[in-house]
């Protein structure tokens, strides 16, 4: 085999040295520097000729640097000769703008797909896309990873009484019944209407919640308003408790302010992104091994999806 070499880009770097502590491979070398006025500096400090090269970077906050340090690395390791190079993205970033819902606005995923493939990298993993049709935006083979992998066992650890799936919105329900199909539960919708971007609410509940233990699934959580919301309503109608798994922890602005005050009793979250705060209501999993081990069957071509089978 030609062998194969990970390298991180500076928003995950533990992330990174964890997933190369799971496959038992050094973290390879290389320097990220800035010019004065912010231009990035990527030099590959190690031979990569002919070899498979993983890079692993998240592209969220600040989210255009960095996307700009995966691309100049990706064009640094294209012009030293790799023999493949896959964009391991534990965040997708911009995947929010996956269409025009409104008039003369970008489709900004695709944008960034395009720039995936223009810098040269030949394949992407990920977890959690916003919206699973963004893989169409790409023409390289895209491995969009399940959360509900690492959520599932948790959730069966805390032996709740009378646990029910929850969807956030309409646009979450297939995401919310391929948890309560993995659990073997019911599930209920929280249907909500949002007036502009980061701020939601709550109209209705669509399911019988009394009594219930709620477990509220979502892709990612932002500024923790819709979830907060959600914990609320949810309660007035007679929930026990409202527990949350979100696979990306963006929690930006008023997060932490939300949750800490909110009803919301757990939050659980990946370490897909590096948190900027902390809670005492937040749980963090790690997504590190299952990312390794697609790392190992990417490399040895064997097939990814026999793990969520």
């Amino acid at each position: 085999m030609r062998g194969y070499k990970i390298f991180s880009g500076s928003a995950c770097t533990e992330f990174a040295a964890e997933v190369c502590r799971t496959l038992d491979v050094p973290l390879s070398k290389a320097s990220v520097k800035r010019f004065s006025d912010g231009e990035i500096n990527v030099q590959i400090s190690e031979s990569v000729r002919g070899r498979d090269v993983f890079i692993i970077q998240s592209t969220g906050a600040p989210s255009n640097d960095n996307l700009m340090e995966l691309l100049i690395m990706t064009d640094a390791l294209r012009r030293s000769s790799a023999n493949s190079i896959t964009a391991v993205v534990p965040y997708f970033g911009y995947a929010r703008q996956d269409r025009k819902a409104a008039p003369r606005v970008p489709i900004t995923a695709k944008l960034v797909a395009d720039m995936f493939e223009t810098a040269g990298i030949d394949r992407v993993v990920t977890i959690d896309l916003h919206a699973g049709q963004i893989q169409g935006f790409f023409d390289i083979p895209v491995d969009n990873l399940y959360g509900a992998i690492i959520f599932e066992e948790y959730i069966r650890s805390k032996n709740l009484s009378n646990p029910v799936i929850a969807s956030p919105d309409i646009g979450g329900v297939a995401r919310a019944r391929y948890f309560a199909e993995k659990l073997g539960l019911d599930m209920v919708i929280v249907d909500k209407r949002r007036e502009k971007a980061n701020e939601s609410e709550v109209m209705n509940i669509i399911g019988d919640v009394a009594g219930k233990d709620i477990i509220i699934i979502d892709d990612m959580v932002d500024t923790a308003g819709t979830m907060v919301k959600a914990a609320s309503a949810l309660k007035k109608r007679g929930a026990t408790s409202v527990m949350a798994c979100a696979t990306h922890g963006v929690l930006s602005g008023k997060a932490y302010d939300n949750l800490n005050n909110g009803e919301l009793d757990e939050l659980v979250i990946s370490n897909t992104l590096v948190l900027s705060g902390q809670s005492d209501k937040i749980k963090v999993l790690s997504v590190a091994p299952l990312f390794a081990e697609v790392i190992r069957r990417v490399y040895h071509n064997e097939s990814v999806n026999s793990l969520f089978s």
